[in-house]
C-alpha cells in the first residue's frame, strides 16, 4: 500500500481516473438480483470483505510512507467473481480509510493497483482454465490459485515501485540491486495463502466458488460397463 505523500498529484489524478471507471462497470454487471434474494450469497459477501479487511490489517507499515501486506484478491475472485470481488475491495478500503490506516486521496492508486490488477489476473487465468476445460480439478486449483495470486504479487510489486521510480518522492532503499531475492519472500506466501484458500473451498465448500465448474471437476468419469451383446 502506497501512502499520499510519496505520490505525485499526476499519478493520484490517474489512479482515480483508471479504478472510478472499474468500480462502475462492476457495479454495472454485479447481479444485485441475485445477491438480495440469495442470503448465502449475502452472507459469503459479507464474511469476504470481513475477512479481507482484517488482512489488510496486517500489515508492516515503514516511516517511508509504503506499507506491505498480502492482497488475497486471488481467492476473493474466484470465491465471488470479479464484479462483486471488486466492490467488496472497495467496501474494505472504505474500513481503513475509516481507520485512518489508508489516505483517501491515494485510494485509486491502490485501488488500481491491489484490487484491479489481481482481480484482472486472476479473471484472465480462470477463463483460460475454463476455455482448456481441463477434468482435474488441480489444475483449477493450481492456475486459478497459485499461479495467479503469484503472478499478481510480482506484478503488484513491480508497478509499484515503478511508480515510486518514477514519481521521484520516494527514497529507494540500497539493497534494490538484491530485490529479485527478496521476490520469493513476496510471491511464495501470497501464492501459499489464495491456493490454501481456494484448496479448502474446493474440497469441502465448492458450490461457494462461483468461477468452479463442479460438474466437470466432480463428476466420475463415464464408463461403458455394459457388456457387449
Amino acid at each position: 500500500m502506497i501512502g499520499v505523500e510519496v505520490l505525485s498529484a499526476q499519478s493520484l489524478t490517474v489512479g482515480w481516473l483508471i479504478y472510478l471507471p472499474v468500480i462502475a462497470w462492476a457495479v454495472w454487471r454485479t447481479p444485485w438480483v441475485e445477491l438480495f434474494a440469495d442470503s448465502r450469497r449475502q452472507h459469503l459477501l459479507f464474511g469476504t470483505v470481513f475477512a479481507l479487511f482484517m488482512l489488510w490489517l496486517v500489515r508492516r507499515d515503514f516511516d517511508t510512507g509504503v506499507s506491505y501486506h498480502f492482497l488475497g484478491m486471488t481467492a476473493v475472485t474466484l470465491l465471488l467473481d470479479w464484479p462483486l470481488a471488486i466492490v467488496g475491495g472497495l467496501v474494505a478500503q472504505a474500513g481503513l480509510v475509516l481507520l485512518g490506516r489508508q489516505d483517501l486521496a491515494a485510494v485509486g492508486v491502490n485501488g488500481a493497483l491491489l484490487i484491479v490488477l489481481p482481480v484482472l489476473i486472476t479473471e484472465c487465468c480462470a477463463i483460460l482454465v475454463e476455455r482448456a476445460q481441463p477434468r482435474n480439478l488441480f489444475v483449477y486449483i493450481f492456475v486459478s490459485g497459485f499461479f495467479a495470486a503469484a503472478l499478481s504479487a510480482l506484478l503488484c510489486l513491480l508497478l509499484a515501485l515503478w511508480l515510486l521510480w518514477y514519481d521521484g518522492l520516494f527514497a529507494m532503499p540500497y539493497w534494490l540491486e538484491d530485490f529479485v531475492g527478496y521476490l520469493w519472500l513476496i510471491i511464495f506466501p501470497e501464492a501459499f495463502i489464495n491456493g490454501m484458500v481456494v484448496s479448502a473451498l474446493v474440497v469441502f465448500c465448492p458450490e461457494w466458488l462461483e468461477t468452479f465448474n463442479r460438474t466437470r471437476y466432480l463428476s466420475a468419469p463415464w464408463k461403458d460397463d455394459d457388456p457387449k451383446s
